[in-house]
């Protein structure tokens, strides 16, 4: 629902950007079309997102150049195990949600409406050089979904090319078509968070719905180059079924293909579902098998500690490629052309001919503005 609480634009001022998504509608209103929330809005009002608004008739992106922080992890955090593993990632995100997940991890600033937390401004290439000088071989847009932030996190990508510093979107997919467009033809790589099977788990904790994420999924599959894994967070009792977990893995397998990835999350009490109990490592061993069952070929455990459901095993021979301690990388199996070392079947992914050093390490960045 559109709001019109008063936002101080800060770093840099708020103004149109000429790549906005927008239109003007006959009874003078503009509307954002981003995202498909379409949110229609008057002068001076905001989208459900909050960071998305009216301003001298125009969508504006209120934080664009503010940050909740800034912080070099592990690629494996965001989570993608198949991509320049062992590599340092510079993350960083604003404020504001397109979704309304009652389960939200990160609820703190993806729910913020106050804006004195982004606390941190860096211009798009202060983003990159920083990024540079810290060794990262990538930057994730991350901690809230770079599809509110779009404009920011597209003239931060373009930056980083520059710089030969991949890009990597975690997002839920809720994005209209000619953004969608915009901001994966930015990246490198993806990690789409797939949050139930069913229209009624989208409606009922996140106020969207399931269709248009498919229809990212689909887009991505074949109409881009961009890697992309995927993410459930199972919530005991909501999306943890049995025939659920094998209806979006016969999707996965019959839509996009037996190579990508499928990581099945551990849900902790939190915002508005703290009555819930964690989610067991049973239930994530579980989804896993219903994943391999279905053909999927790489399902990961994450949030838990699961030596064998973390790690990487070659589909066809069953030897360890990747060993995975957490973040900490073991055992590597793949040769440098990205091969079993026993086998020779190829792991799809994007590897290098040795796995970086970079361990489970969350180091703060601050980025002088």
């Amino acid at each position: 629902m559109p709001t019109t609480d008063p936002i101080r634009p800060a770093h840099p001022a708020a103004t149109a950007h000429p790549t906005s998504l927008w239109h003007r509608l006959a009874d003078g209103r503009v509307q954002c079309d981003v995202c498909p929330r379409n949110c229609a809005l008057a002068e001076g009002q905001r989208g459900l997102c909050f960071v998305r608004g009216c301003s001298d008739g125009a969508i504006v992106l209120h934080t664009y150049g503010r940050s909740s922080g800034f912080c070099v992890d592990p690629i494996e955090k965001k989570p993608l195990n198949h991509f320049l593993p062992g590599t340092p990632v510079l993350s960083f995100g604003t404020a504001g949600c397109n979704l309304t997940c009652r389960f939200c991890q990160n609820w703190d600033t993806s729910k913020s409406r106050d804006m004195d937390r982004l606390a941190a401004t860096a211009s798009p290439e202060q983003i990159a050089a920083a990024a540079a000088a810290a060794g990262c071989r990538s930057v994730a847009y991350t901690y809230n979904d770079p599809v509110v932030f779009l404009e920011y996190a597209l003239d931060t990508a373009a930056a980083c090319r520059v710089r030969g510093i991949r890009n990597v979107a975690v997002t839920a997919g809720y994005v209209n078509p000619a953004a969608r467009a915009r901001l994966f033809g930015a990246m490198d790589a993806a990690n789409v968070d797939l949050k139930g099977f069913t229209d009624a788990f989208y409606r009922r904790l996140c106020s969207a719905r399931l269709g248009p994420v498919l229809e990212t999924l689909e887009y991505l599959r074949q109409e881009t180059s961009v890697w992309f894994e995927l993410t459930t967070l199972l919530i005991p009792g909501h999306n943890d079924s049995d025939a659920e977990l094998a209806r979006m893995a016969a999707w996965v397998v019959g839509h996009l293909g037996p190579e990508v990835p499928m990581h099945f999350t551990a849900f902790h009490p939190d915002y508005r579902l703290r009555d819930l109990p964690p989610t067991p490592l049973a239930t994530l061993a579980r989804a896993r098998r219903i994943a391999m069952e279905a053909g999927v070929r790489y399902a990961y455990t994450g949030n838990v500690q699961d030596g064998a459901g973390g790690s990487t095993w070659c589909h066809a021979c069953g030897r360890l490629l990747i060993e995975r301690d957490g973040y900490r990388l073991g055992h590597w199996g793949l040769t440098p052309a990205g091969t079993c070392a026993h086998c020779g079947t190829p792991c799809p992914g994007h590897f290098e001919a040795r796995p970086g050093t970079w361990g489970a390490r969350r180091q703060p960045l601050r980025i002088a503005d």
